[in-house]
This record gives C-alpha cells, structure tokens and sequence, in this order.
C-alpha cells in the first residue's frame, strides 16, 4: 500500500514539474517574443513540395523523436522521404533482451515505425552500436547521398552529449564534402534541446501529432528515452507561443554543417546534457552549454552565402 501511494506521488510531482518547467519556457518565449523585432524569431517550418527529403538517424527511434512530425508534413506536401538507420541499437539495456536479439527488436520497431509513418523508402545498415568506425561509415553515406539526391537532410549534430550521434554527424560531414551538391541541412534535437540561440526553424506538429504519438509508440522498447522527447516538444511549442507540440530545428548550409563538423568529434566540447528521465531537472539541459550555444551561433562560413546561391541556381535536371 505505502508502496502504490510513493509511485502516485512520484507521478504527481512529476507532472506538476513538467507543467513548471512549460510555465517558465512560456513566460521566457512570451517575454522574448515582446522584446524582439518583428520577424526576427525563428521561422515557420515549410516545403515548397517535391522536394527529396533524407533522414539521418544515428539509432532506431532518432528519425521519430527528432524529426517526425516534420517528416509527416512532408510526405502530405508530396515530398519523398527516405530514412537511414546507422546503428542497430543493440546496447540498450532495456526488456534484458541479449544484444542480438535487442538489434532484432530494433529493427523491427524501426519496420513498425516508418509503416505508421507512411515512409517505404528506408534503409537499414545495422551497424553494431558501440562498435562501428567513422571510416566505415562514411562511404555509406557517399554511396546514400548518390542515390537520393536529397534537397534536405535532417541529421544529429554536435550539439548532443552521445558519442554515436557525434560520430554520425562526424561521418555525414565527411560523405558531403566529397559530394558535389549542396542540400540544406537540417539539425535536429535528439534529447538536448537546441535551446533560443540556435532554433531558427521551428514546426508545429499539432495538426500531425496523434500519427507521431503512434510511430513513437512503435520504438515500444525505448519508452523511457521516447517520454522525455515529448516534454522537449511541448516546451520547444510553449516557448514559441504554439499549441500541443513543436519540433525546433537548426537549418543551415551543406557547407556550414561540414564546417562544424569537420573535425574529429574527440575534439568537440563535452558541454551538453540531455533531459532526464523525470523532468526534475530538465531547465538544466537547456542551461548547460548556453555559452556554446551562443558561440556556435555567432560562428559564420565565408563560403555560406556562394553555396546558398549556387544551391538556389541548382534545378533537379542539373542533378
């Protein structure tokens, strides 16, 4: 008995946390909204339609989590969208499956998932997590970049704390520097928050929300990493004066993400935290790094501004 009321007072305070926290990011968006001039904010999400769409996702549940209700949106807008599963997810330690049959898992969540999403095109390369170089990756990525031609790729960055998403950035930046194109990238936030000085697309996912909830649904194994993404959806949308959930995204030139990504991932600050479990502490995730943040988003590319122009004379026959 003492038991059952501990866990419903765990459940209570928790969510009275979570509505906290949604508070403070609602007077922090509201307040910044009134001091900032007009249209200087992020911008709304958009796709002018037929627009080839890749999804990098260093685990299973990343394309999902980060990205997909935009991805949603994309496929009713016409869009084609392909998604890539670096890893097989084999190290977690959740249902104390052993590591072959949780890569299973894993990939049949990953089945499951993009069926819900309404994506066909997705592609499984399996590598053993926690046991895979950049070196074998890349050309992979080469070879995939080849294949679709994507006008936008949605990909993992620097800003995170796990070591598997830096290398994917890592290795992504290495195919695009050897590709002859140049896509808009778009960054995604995999459990740490891009926080206000980096967002500068922003997509509500409201009216798409129930089709997300169940894809999220699909990656059953990983409920406890799955949950604390929601509550960065729901503060990323109060913080911004939207209803229900919203994604925020860090677009930018192919030349730019290569330029933050270039070196190797040994050499990038470890100053990021991610969203716990329990959301006792999530206003930490969005404080910790605040100086990188702001440093990466005074950073410029001399070359952004050739590339953009060259990408803008690029047309699809071209490709």
């Amino acid at each position: 008995m003492a038991h059952r009321a501990l866990r419903w007072l765990k459940r209570r305070t928790a969510a009275a946390a979570e509505q906290g926290w949604w508070l403070l990011f609602w007077l922090a968006g509201a307040l910044r909204r009134r001091l900032t001039a007009a249209g200087a904010g992020p911008q709304p999400w958009s796709t002018p339609g037929g627009q080839r769409v890749l999804v990098v996702a260093p685990h299973p549940d990343d394309e999902v989590c980060g990205c997909g209700g935009a991805l949603l949106r994309h496929l009713a807008a016409g869009d084609a969208v392909t998604l890539v599963y670096v890893t097989d997810g084999r190290r977690s330690r959740a249902l104390g499956l052993t590591a072959e049959a949780m890569a299973a898992r894993r990939q049949q969540e990953a089945a499951a998932c993009a069926a819900v999403l309404g994506v066909s095109a997705w592609l499984w390369l399996g590598l053993p997590e926690w046991d895979w170089t950049v070196e074998a990756l890349t050309p992979r990525l080469l070879a995939l970049l080849d294949q679709v031609k994507p006008d936008v790729i949605y990909a993992p960055s620097r800003v995170d704390f796990h070591p598997e998403h830096w290398k994917t950035a890592h290795a992504l930046a290495l195919a695009l520097a050897q590709w002859p194109w140049h896509p808009r990238l778009r960054v995604v936030a995999l459990q740490v928050p891009l926080g206000a000085s980096l967002t500068n697309v922003v997509s509500s996912t409201r009216a798409v929300q129930a089709q997300q909830q169940a894809a999220i649904a699909a990656h059953a194994s990983q409920v406890y990493s799955t949950a604390r993404t929601q509550r960065m959806r729901r503060y990323t949308a109060a913080a911004y004066g939207l209803p229900g959930e919203a994604e925020a995204f860090w677009e930018m030139s192919a030349a730019r993400y290569q330029q933050l990504h270039a070196s190797s991932p040994a050499a990038w600050p470890a100053v990021f935290r991610s969203l716990r479990y329990l959301p006792w502490t999530d206003g930490l995730a969005y404080l910790s790094g605040w100086r990188a943040r702001q440093a990466l988003s005074r950073e410029h590319d001399p070359r952004d501004g050739q590339r953009h122009r060259q990408e803008n004379e690029v047309t699809r026959d071209d490709i």
